[in-house]
């Protein structure tokens, strides 16, 4: 048996630590984060503003924004601070806090994604019952679902993570705090954590992955079977958005987690990818790649200056 003595502050050595660069990656930073909450703010506003909008795809984006959202303020907001601070630390409390919101709103991403994957899917291979099938209370359901089982998820994690006794080193080779970050750090076993983490995160993002993979294999087996070219091109473009979210959320999600947690600059930037570049993205993708979005945002800005004059 060792003794240990309880620590109550981690230090998140964060991306550089070099004082000229850190002034340079908070610039950087806080312009990145000021146009992920203008461009999700504007797409909400957008969404909720323009009658034509209110149909269930664009319910689901709206609830993408608002995620995003919150998954960039989770992790933002502190990794700007340590940036300018010298000592750069995160009470134990407060980390395992941040551990959960980064896994419960990624989770409820990822879900959403799947969802919103499935709404795509009937509105190709079923268009004519896509009204009736895609109905108010079924896709509140599924919101509200995606919600809870990321939160019930990520509870489950977090619970486990409280119970252990955190020692010794207290440096995290990482800008936030992550459960796989977290347990290198603890004097207890940490076998049934990792295990639980392990199968939980390979259910709830290969599972909804596969979701996606399944929706879009009949997507594209009703696209193909379409005669014109103008059909398919257009049938392409309703998910061509959603399809380029899908790759930026997954393909970096995923090597985010599968990697080691050693703080390595590939590492860093497959975590920077996943929980800052692709929010600010989001809403640029959805934007210049949908003409509805575009078109409604022509005509409030219009209504906007007619107002003014």
């Amino acid at each position: 048996m060792k003794n240990y003595s309880a620590i109550s502050e981690f230090i998140l050595l964060g991306l550089s630590i070099d004082p000229s660069i850190q002034v340079i990656l908070f610039v950087l930073f806080l312009l990145i984060y000021l146009f992920t909450l203008m461009g999700n703010f504007l797409m909400l506003l957008v969404i909720r503003a323009d009658s034509h909008l209110h149909i269930p795809m664009y319910f689901f984006l709206q609830q993408l924004s608002f995620l995003d959202l919150c998954h960039s303020s989770v992790t933002v907001p502190k990794m700007l601070e340590n940036l300018l601070s010298e000592s750069k630390t995160i009470f134990v409390e407060s980390c395992l806090a941040q551990a959960f919101f980064v896994f419960a709103t990624g989770g409820t991403e990822a879900c959403l994604l799947a969802v919103m994957a499935y709404d795509r899917c009937i509105a190709i291979t079923s268009p004519l019952l896509y009204g009736q099938v895609m109905n108010n209370q079924l896709c509140v359901g599924m919101v509200w679902s995606s919600w809870g089982l990321a939160f019930a998820d990520a509870l489950i994690n977090i619970l486990l993570a409280v119970n252990l006794d955190y020692c010794e080193d207290q440096t995290i080779p990482h800008f936030s705090c992550e459960l796989s970050s977290l347990f290198p750090l603890s004097c207890s076993d940490t076998s049934t954590n990792f295990t639980l983490l392990l199968c939980s995160s390979f259910l709830h993002f290969f599972g909804t992955f596969l979701m996606i993979v399944l929706s879009y294999a009949r997507i594209v087996f009703t696209i193909l079977s379409i005669s014109s070219t103008s059909g398919r091109g257009k049938a392409f473009s309703t998910c061509s958005s959603h399809l380029t979210t899908v790759i930026l959320f997954y393909g970096s999600g995923f090597l985010s987690y599968l990697l080691p947690t050693s703080g390595s600059p590939l590492e860093m930037m497959f975590s920077l990818q996943y929980s800052v570049i692709t929010p600010m993205l989001n809403p640029l993708i959805y934007s210049l790649q949908n003409k509805e979005v575009k078109a409604a945002m022509g005509r409030i800005f219009r209504k906007y200056f007619y107002s003014l004059m």
